[in-house]
C-alpha cells in the first residue's frame, strides 16, 4: 500500500495514533512534508469532506478524522521548521460576537491547513473590531466568519460593514458558514462565498485561488 493510501485509510477511519506513526515513518524516508500534505492529507481531506456531504460520513466520524489530521499536521509542522514551505493562502477565521460554538469552525480550520493554508484562528465570541485588527495585522486572502445561532448572524453583517468603513473590503474575500446560514443570507450581507457544509469548503477555496 502506498503512503498516500495509508494516510487516506487512517484519516478516514479517524485513527490518530495510527496516522501519527504512518506520518513519522514517511517523514523518516525523506519524503518532503509538503508532498505528504498535498498528496496524502489533502486527498484524505477531500474524501472525508465528500463523504460528509453525501451523508456517508457523520459528524462524530468527521470530528475523529479532523483530530487525526490535526495530529498529523503538528508532526509535519515540526518537520517543516526552517524549510521554505509554500502557503497557498492566509486565512483568518473566528466565531462571531456572542457565539461560543467552535466545532464547525475548528474542523474548517483543520481542513484549510491540510489544504496548504496558513490559518489564524481568533477563537469564539470575536467582535467586528477584533476581526478588523487581525486583517490589518495578517493581511489575509480570506476572512472566515462562523455562526451557529440565529441571534448572532447579524454580527457577520456588522463585520463586513466594518471592513467597508475601514477601507479593507475590496482587499479580502469574506467567507461565511454555520448551521443557520444560507446562500441567500450570505449574498444579502455582502459575503463573497458560502459553504453549506464541510464538504464544500475545499471547492469554495479553490474557486477563488
Amino acid at each position: 500500500m502506498s503512503f498516500v493510501e495509508q494516510i487516506k485509510e487512517a484519516t478516514v477511519n479517524g485513527n490518530a495514533n495510527e496516522l501519527s506513526e504512518i506520518i513519522k515513518r514517511i517523514v523518516a524516508t525523506g519524503i518532503p512534508p509538503a508532498e505528504i500534505i498535498q498528496n496524502g492529507l489533502v486527498e484524505a481531506m477531500s474524501i472525508v469532506g465528500k463523504g460528509f456531504q453525501n451523508g456517508e460520513i457523520y459528524l462524530p466520524e468527521m470530528v475523529a478524522s479532523a483530530h487525526a489530521m490535526k495530529t498529523a499536521l503538528e508532526i509535519l509542522k515540526s518537520a517543516m521548521v526552517g524549510k521554505d514551505i509554500r502557503t497557498i493562502a492566509t486565512v483568518v477565521i473566528g466565531t462571531v460576537k456572542g457565539d461560543l460554538h467552535d466545532i464547525g469552525k475548528n474542523l474548517v480550520g483543520i481542513m484549510m491547513e491540510a489544504g496548504g493554508c496558513k490559518v489564524i484562528d481568533l477563537g469564539i465570541d470575536v467582535s467586528a473590531q477584533r476581526f478588523i485588527e487581525a486583517v490589518k495585522i495578517h493581511q489575509p486572502h480570506f476572512l472566515g466568519l462562523s455562526a451557529l445561532l440565529t441571534t448572532t448572524m447579524p454580527a457577520m453583517k456588522e463585520t463586513i460593514e466594518t471592513l467597508g468603513r475601514e477601507g479593507l473590503r475590496e482587499k479580502i474575500k469574506v467567507l461565511v458558514g454555520g448551521a443557520p446560514i444560507t446562500q441567500k443570507y450570505a449574498m444579502a450581507i455582502g459575503a463573497d462565498g458560502f459553504a453549506a457544509n464541510l464538504g464544500e469548503v475545499e471547492g469554495l477555496l479553490k474557486s477563488f485561488l
